[in-house]
């Protein structure tokens, strides 16, 4: 049987989707629980979560994202803003030549497949902080996080390792879930607080 190896783009479709299935599962009342990132609760991680990912999509399509990346994207319908804003992304990444742009990025232009794993990497552990705080792990999508961690491993992932992004790795067992892996070679906690 011969398979196709998925496109960088073909995974951020998948990530939104698993991600979006993680954020349905969300009740209004786990919106002020801690997030997995320090200082943060799950509305604001869900909120960085979507103003991230409404700027990628308006930076590869040249329009305006009608906020920058910390306003108010969820408004009272977190549910809503997450699909409206995986609907755009979609649509933007969709278009033929999406990986040939160089993406303006925080820190600087990034060429489109690098813009794609960073991308990646956004919606999927996002997805995998919410999952594991709202006690869905259910819903992860282990060969994702797997795919991440190997091609995290693979490179010079130390520049990325500063404050407000990732921390130093912490340690986990070669027998943990590839979730697991992925979040403690990102410097985050394994566990719900």
């Amino acid at each position: 049987m011969n398979t196709v190896a998925p496109t960088l783009v073909d995974r951020i479709h998948d990530a939104l989707d698993t991600t979006g299935a993680i954020v349905a599962g969300i009740g209004d009342p786990q919106l002020g629980l801690p997030s997995l990132c320090p200082g943060w609760d799950v509305r604001f991680e869900l909120n960085h979560l979507v103003g991230g990912v409404r700027v990628f999509a308006a930076e590869l399509t040249h329009t305006d994202p009608e906020g920058d990346h910390h306003a108010d994207w969820l408004g009272t319908h977190h549910r809503t803003a997450y699909a409206t804003a995986a609907h755009l992304d979609r649509a933007a990444w969709s278009r033929p030549g999406a990986l040939d742009t160089t993406v303006r990025l925080g820190f600087g232009p990034v060429p489109g497949p690098m813009a794609a794993l960073i991308h990646l990497t956004e919606i999927l552990v996002h997805g995998i902080d919410l999952a594991v705080v709202t006690g869905q792990r259910h819903l992860i999508d282990e060969r994702q996080a797997d795919y991440l961690l190997t091609v995290m491993q693979s490179m010079d992932f130390d520049a990325f390792r500063r404050p407000g992004m990732f921390g130093p790795a912490r340690p986990s067992s070669v027998d943990a879930p590839a979730h697991e892996r992925l979040l403690a070679f990102l410097g985050r906690s394994t566990s719900a607080a």
